[in-house]
């Protein structure tokens, strides 16, 4: 029989630059990032990594001993989530959607102070699609173009999720995709402040 050998990185480090205006806490794998849009925290308990923060060079370093590919690809995952925090918190994060319709307009109408969106008259449907955002997301309507709404929050997981869920919500079924093109959608991503 033969023998395979893993090969193993003795020792991992990434390391995450924290900008001045951003306050962080870490104990025991959990993280708090604290900006001007908010604060957002994650637990990162179930992986076997160190998390540390460096107050005075402002500084975070995840650590991981014997490493192979899995524990480098969650080490990559979690710098990931940490930076999308950092970034969530200082300049937050904004979905751009448009309906695109054929013949029957799109009615959109944002309501519970911008928490919710209703849609009517999808494909000439009676029925009223409600959606709600996320904890912390909201939604407004765009006042340069027409029927354009942006969904906008500090945290990237609950934005993205709730401009999916609008989007997915307005799906023409059983009809052919390639003639009803009718539904709402993701245009662009950006930053809330540029």
């Amino acid at each position: 029989y033969t023998i395979d050998f893993i090969m193993l990185n003795i020792k991992t480090i990434r390391k995450i630059k924290v900008p001045k205006n951003i306050i962080i806490k870490t104990k025991a794998r959990k993280i708090s990032v604290t900006g001007r849009l908010g604060n957002l925290s994650r637990n990162f308990e179930r992986n076997q990594i160190s998390i540390r923060y460096f107050e005075k060079k402002k500084l975070i370093v995840l650590l991981v001993w014997m490493t192979g590919k899995k524990e480098l690809a969650k080490l990559n995952t979690i710098a990931s989530h940490i930076s999308n925090m950092i970034i969530g918190v200082s300049i937050g994060f904004e979905y751009v959607l448009q309906p695109i319709y054929a013949h029957f307009p799109i009615n959109i109408s944002i309501t519970d102070d911008g928490y919710s969106l209703e849609i009517r008259n999808f494909l000439g449907e009676k029925r009223v699609r409600k959606i709600y955002m996320g904890v912390g997301v909201k939604i407004k309507k765009s006042e340069s173009k027409k029927d354009e709404i942006s969904v906008f929050g500090n945290d990237i997981n609950l934005v993205s999720l709730s401009a999916a869920t609008i989007q997915q919500s307005c799906q023409a079924k059983n009809k052919d995709l390639r003639k009803f093109l009718d539904g709402i959608y993701i245009v662009n991503k950006k930053n809330l402040i540029n």
